[in-house]
């Protein structure tokens, strides 16, 4: 890596799981298993590298209109994907948080999404936050509706699923699959964040192409509005 500059907080819109699967004549739950593959590596990297916070949309509010074996099958990844994140947090010392809706997911999902959350609560060093079932919109709504004081924008800070966070902010915004939108994550937190789209599935993803992507971060100017 050419800068030496590291965020403090990442976030990954990992997009293109089933186009990936698609081109190759694979089926769909091959995408998904290949992307939460790499999202393992790149959080060990992640780490490597310095970064304390990574943020992964896993599963979105709209993600529930798709098929139900596409979603039952989904679920089943989460959790052996939580399972591993879990061997790893408690080897790095990383706290998991959950963003997002426990109500809607299946109960032995909730249940191992809730025992990370316990488990790793003490950690600082590093922080893995996994929103599934999370949109932006619905978080705003979740946290106006638990507010019972006058609200202003640090009272609603306290209130979204950042609120345990050292940077709840992300720096950096990453997202694959040449999709130039923001698709309604982190509307708050995202505000004065930087974007690199990248022009590459999900699980075509790789720890240099993380690296690259900081150097870029580390070439850009923050203004902040000033």
């Amino acid at each position: 890596m050419a800068s030496n500059i590291i965020p403090n907080h990442i976030a990954i819109i990992p997009d293109g799981n089933r186009r990936w699967a698609k081109g190759k004549s694979l089926p769909t739950f091959e995408g998904h298993r290949r992307g939460f593959e790499v999202m393992r590596n790149i959080g060990r990297r992640a780490r490597e590298l310095g970064i304390k916070i990574l943020t992964v949309w896993a599963f979105s509010t709209e993600n529930w209109n798709r098929s139900k074996e596409e979603i039952e099958y989904l679920m089943d990844i989460y959790e052996s994907w939580v399972d591993l994140h879990l061997e790893d947090a408690m080897k790095d010392k990383v706290r998991i948080i959950h963003m997002g809706r426990k109500d809607r997911i299946r109960d032995s999902l909730r249940k191992k999404l809730e025992s990370a959350e316990l488990k790793t609560k003490n950690f600082s060093k590093f922080y893995l936050c996994i929103a599934l079932d999370y949109g932006g919109k619905d978080e705003i709504i979740r946290a106006a509706k638990s507010i019972k004081n006058k609200m202003d924008a640090k009272e609603l800070e306290k209130h979204l699923d950042t609120k345990d966070l050292p940077y709840p902010n992300p720096d950096l915004v990453i997202r694959t699959s040449g999709e130039f939108r923001t698709s309604g994550f982190m509307p708050w937190q995202t505000v004065y964040s930087e974007y690199i789209i990248l022009d590459k599935h999900f699980p075509d993803f790789t720890t240099k192409d993380l690296e690259e992507c900081l150097t870029i971060y580390g070439k850009r100017k923050r203004r902040f509005g000033i």
